[in-house]
């Protein structure tokens, strides 16, 4: 898989290692395993999806951007994928997820794997948690339909926003926050669930 992600253009050795480390069936069912390592997402149930391989490595390299990250902010914790990626690169990650079955999922997963630097949250992501910012990063695994403003005022200077963005048609998108102001990146096509508000 390692390999693959590095032709598909994933040049960050520090993502790609991290990937390696993780390993991405124990996240699906066991009937999906044989598929875990397939590049496509994978159904998790509650209608919700454990994401491409290729899209996890994507968003990972732009959230690290080629630097160490203190405290990063996952939105929509799912089966807690993405944040043990996460967690293998930054000193503390928290996740929220806002559908109660998942949250018990994404812990025993993490737990199993011994990633004791990921706090998983339940409460609605919508809003970030401005009682832990500043953030390095902040990775937003649903797609919304605008930029949150107080996501933006959670990210710690030189940090990254990176979200699904659109509702038709979602692209990638990056907001860097610098000493100027925020500036706005829109990369390639993706596909995600739709971000929600409120709890389930």
């Amino acid at each position: 898989m390692v390999e693959r992600l590095r032709g598909q253009g994933i040049a960050d050795e520090v993502v790609l290692a991290a990937i390696g480390a993780v390993p991405r069936h124990i996240f699906v069912e066991e009937a999906l395993a044989s598929r875990a390592y397939d590049d496509v997402a994978l159904p998790i149930g509650f209608g919700q999806t454990i994401s491409q391989p290729y899209t996890v490595a994507r968003m990972t390299e732009l959230a690290r951007n080629g630097r160490s990250l203190k405290r990063v902010l996952e939105i929509g914790t799912g089966c807690g994928y993405q944040a043990a990626i996460l967690a293998k690169l930054a000193q503390e990650v928290i996740t929220i997820e806002r559908i109660a079955p998942l949250i018990a999922r994404a812990r025993r997963n993490l737990r199993e794997l011994r990633l004791f630097n990921v706090k998983v949250k339940y409460a609605d992501g919508s809003q970030g948690l401005p009682e832990l910012a500043p953030f390095d990063a902040i990775v937003m695994t649903a797609a919304a339909t605008h930029i949150s403003e107080q996501l933006l005022a959670q990210l710690a200077p030189g940090g990254r926003l990176v979200l699904p963005l659109g509702t038709d048609t979602q692209r990638l998108t990056v907001v860097e926050r610098s000493a100027l102001g925020f500036q706005q990146l829109e990369l390639e096509e993706v596909k995600f669930v739709p971000l929600l508000p409120g709890m389930a």
